[in-house]
């Protein structure tokens, strides 16, 4: 091991006694943050508002402030736009990150503290290095570089106050990240922050195959495709001849289930480590810690408070909330947080599951409300029924029903969205339909519009008109009869997807369409 490898080990591996400490101590841990967060922010508008200062307890918490969703935010976000600091929380916002809206508006804004930033997320990045050293003690990675790709869409904000900056989360992080880390890491800001993703995965490309890489860091999606077009480029058949020394993958934003097949063909010896970290736009919130257990450890001391709905709670006007300590091992909960940005018991709208109370370990169970995110598309139900209500105007079509899911094309291509509909009346020109259909959720959706530019990550959308007749043979056949069941609309998985081409293949005309 170089001298480079051992004093950046060495001072990785000593966060790991801090960091111990607060596994050891969870609920401890988590009441101290609670109580750092309230007394910070107790004299913000929102603050005052809720009487952060006569908190004494959780459970006086849970009683003086309300379980929000972004419509709720949205009054604070409008009046920190126009100039209004100390709303949410009391030090200067001056980024606010972007992520899909499914409140009426293309894109939601969440504030991002220099406490979220630098006791958040950059806290969770020198923990997944230590951690990753601790499993590894022969790990190389400050040897070499490591391959990052952010976020683009970086653009100043108007209003009363020009001093914010709007961007996704891996964005403002890159822009943000200290000189010895912009050092370690492949290729530069001004690359990483390009907007044309077409000519940004180029010239990473051009760049990065030049260097001497030892880990990767970001979205499946955008590393395959980019891995892709080097290999094509440089006419080799696996990373390892353009990277011999690269040895792990940290990966996040949306499921590594369906991409690990096509990241394995590309890797020759099948030497590459896999590593998963949950970094959302709101915050830090989980790593994988041991090599062979896919369960995220939570992170309970970057100024996040967590707590819990239940499953069956999800969609209740006045929802159960548990705290840490009273969840219990594989059942279903929907996050809530409190976090050192300012956002107050925060409906983030993803699910956990907890597979170990000691420490708390869990896995990424799933939304609350049904979506598309393999390709970091976050497309949700709302999104599907605004773009299908135009596109049924425009082309004089009458849906019945309809069911969407992802589709992956061979190891060297994109993937697409493929859609299932049942018409009451169908439209002259399906390819006119989809086409449509694609431009509509374009504008809806900027992830989804970043993700489909120049066909860049997603190839255009696959409409598949089905016989009359197959959704309701599929509801029939799974005993789900009746007006409380439903077709789930969206899914990251192509189970439904699958069996609903398998009936409309067999579909008799003396099945009745009740």
């Amino acid at each position: 091991m170089g001298l480079v490898d051992s004093i950046g080990n060495s001072f990785m591996k000593m966060r790991l006694e801090g960091l111990d400490q607060t596994i050891n101590n969870p609920h401890e841990t988590q009441q101290e943050v609670l109580n750092d967060l309230l007394q910070k922010a107790k004299n913000t508008v929102y603050g005052r508002e809720y009487r952060f200062a006569d908190i004494k307890n959780y459970r006086q918490f849970q009683e003086q402030v309300p379980v929000i969703d972004y419509e709720d935010l949205m009054p604070y976000i409008s009046r920190l736009l126009q100039g209004e600091q100390n709303m949410l929380w009391p030090t200067r916002i001056r980024f606010l990150a972007k992520s899909s809206g499914t409140t009426g508006v293309k894109s939601k804004v969440v504030p991002v503290s220099s406490e979220g930033l630098h006791q958040c997320h950059y806290q969770g990045g020198r923990d997944m290095l230590a951690l990753y050293i601790r499993n590894y003690p022969d790990a190389k990675l400050f040897s070499g570089k490591n391959l990052s790709i952010g976020g683009s869409q970086e653009s100043k904000l108007t209003g009363k106050d020009e001093g914010f900056y709007t961007a996704n989360i891996s964005a403002i992080v890159m822009k943000n990240l200290p000189f010895w880390a912009q050092f370690g890491r492949t290729p530069g800001l001004e690359v990483t922050m390009m907007n044309n993703w077409e000519e940004k995965m180029k010239k990473i490309a051009a760049i990065t195959s030049k260097e001497k890489v030892t880990s990767l860091a970001g979205s499946p999606m955008w590393m395959l495709l980019l891995l892709q077009h080097i290999i094509k480029e440089e006419k080799i058949e696996y990373i390892q001849d353009i990277w011999p020394n690269l040895e792990v993958f940290f990966h996040g934003a949306v499921s590594f289930l369906p991409y690990r097949p096509l990241f394995e063909k590309l890797d020759r010896d099948k030497s590459l480590r896999y590593l998963e970290i949950y970094n959302a736009t709101e915050g830090f919130f989980g790593l994988q810690d041991l090599p062979d257990d896919p369960s995220l450890l939570l992170m309970l001391n970057y100024g996040i408070f967590y707590e819990f709905i239940p499953e069956k709670d999800y969609l209740s006007e006045n929802p159960r909330v548990l705290p840490l300590s009273e969840v219990e091992l594989g059942k279903k909960y929907s996050m809530v947080i409190s976090t050192n940005s300012g956002l107050w018991r925060y409906k983030i709208g993803d699910t956990v599951k907890f597979t170990s109370i000691a420490p708390y370990r869990f896995i990424i169970s799933g939304r609350t409300k049904h979506c598309i995110n393999i390709f970091g598309e976050d497309l949700f139900t709302e999104h599907a029924e605004k773009a299908l209500d135009v596109v049924c105007k425009k082309t004089g079509a009458i849906l019945k029903d309809y069911t969407a899911a992802p589709f992956f094309y061979e190891t060297r291509s994109k993937g697409y969205h493929e859609w299932l509909v049942e018409f009451v009346k169908s439209p002259e020109d399906l390819k006119e339909f989809a086409t449509i259909l694609d431009k509509e959720l374009s504008e809806l959706n900027d992830d989804y519009a970043q993700k489909r530019r120049n066909d860049t990550a997603i190839g255009p959308p696959v409409v598949r008109e089905m016989p009359s007749g197959t959704f309701y043979e599929w509801l029939r056949k799974n005993g789900k009869l009746g007006g409380q069941h439903k077709i789930p609309r969206l899914s990251n998985s192509r189970g439904l997807v699958e069996e609903l081409i398998e009936i409309g293949k067999n579909i008799s005309p003396e099945v009745k369409n009740n």
